[in-house]
C-alpha cells in the first residue's frame, strides 16, 4: 500500500476518534483535519487516479457534512446555525 494511502486510512481513524469527542472538544482536532483532508486527497488522486479520490471525497463530505454547510453559509453570507447549538 502507498504512503498517501496509508496516511487516509490514518486520517480516517483520527476523525472518527474525533467525532467521538464532545461537540465541544472537536474543534481542535477536526480544523487540522479539515485543512488536511484536500491536500491528502490531491495527493491520492496524483497517485492513485480519480476514483481514489471520488472514494476519498465522499468518505470526506460524509464525515464533515456540518461543519462544511455552515461554512458554506457563512461565506455566502446566509444565516448559518451555530454547530453547537446542534443536538441541543
Amino acid at each position: 500500500m502507498s504512503l498517501p494511502l496509508i496516511l487516509g486510512c490514518v486520517w480516517i481513524i483520527v476523525a472518527a476518534l474525533t467525532a467521538m469527542l464532545p461537540m465541544r472538544l472537536q474543534k481542535f482536532p477536526g480544523l487540522p483535519l479539515l485543512i488536511a483532508a484536500p491536500v491528502l486527497l490531491v495527493w491520492i488522486g496524483r497517485v492513485h487516479g480519480w476514483p481514489w479520490v471520488a472514494f476519498g471525497l465522499f468518505a470526506f463530505l460524509s464525515m464533515f457534512r456540518r461543519p462544511l454547510i455552515y461554512l458554506g453559509r457563512r461565506a455566502m453570507g446566509l444565516p448559518a446555525e451555530d454547530p453547537r447549538q446542534i443536538g441541543r
